[in-house]
């Protein structure tokens, strides 16, 4: 059983930068593969961006040069950097914890990117 709880969101401005963080507890943080999803009003769930357990990444191309996804295992916390905020990046953002058979989610935390 993994547990995972999100932090950072927040309101900002078009171009500005936020730091999303997730903190995971109740398992072997690195055997996971880390992942961070959002999901905008009346939007299908989209993945943003992914981090193995020993450190590769993929980002959705929406988001490619802006955002950073990082981990730390021995914190069992992993990251999101998001810069150059743009309006359409507003969206409920969610932490994933995903192994073979096991998978868990937080509870989302809210970006708004608006004037």
């Amino acid at each position: 059983q993994v547990q995972l709880v999100e932090s950072g969101g927040g309101l900002v401005q078009p171009g500005e930068s936020l730091r999303l963080s997730c903190a995971a507890s109740g398992s072997i943080f690195s055997r996971y593969v880390m992942n961070w999803y959002r999901q905008a009003p009346g939007k299908q769930r989209e993945l943003v961006a992914v981090i193995t357990g020993g450190g590769i990444k993929n980002y959705a191309d929406s988001v490619k040069g802006r955002f950073t996804i990082s981990r730390d295992n021995a914190k069992a916390t992993v990251s999101l950097q998001m810069n150059s905020l743009k309006p359409e990046d507003t969206a409920v953002y969610y932490c994933n914890a995903r192994a073979p058979g096991k998978e868990y989610w937080g509870q989302g935390t809210l970006v708004t990117v608006s004037e």
